[in-house]
């Protein structure tokens, strides 16, 4: 199955939702590019920033899921390797 993500962005009365597939990050990158260029839309460069900002913390967040998701205590672990 392959499970798809998704950021949104309220901008007024508009929503600006874009999907993915795990792995596919770089293609949603230009797809935000590619909107902040078209001049047909509202999406801008500073929202492309904004859901750039939101896409990089949610990498960060499952990076430390799957780091720290078979230690019971990670900062106890951390403490005892010094």
């Amino acid at each position: 199955m392959d499970s798809k993500k998704q950021l949104v962005l309220n901008k007024g009365s508009e929503k600006f939702i874009f999907r993915y597939s795990p792995g596919h990050e770089g293609q949603l990158l230009d797809a935000l590019v590619s909107a902040a260029t078209d001049r047909q839309t509202s999406f801008d460069w500073f929202d492309a920033a904004v859901l750039s900002f939101k896409l990089t913390q949610s990498l960060i967040h499952e990076a430390d899921e799957l780091l720290y998701r078979d230690l019971i205590d990670p900062m106890q672990t951390y403490l005892q390797n010094e």
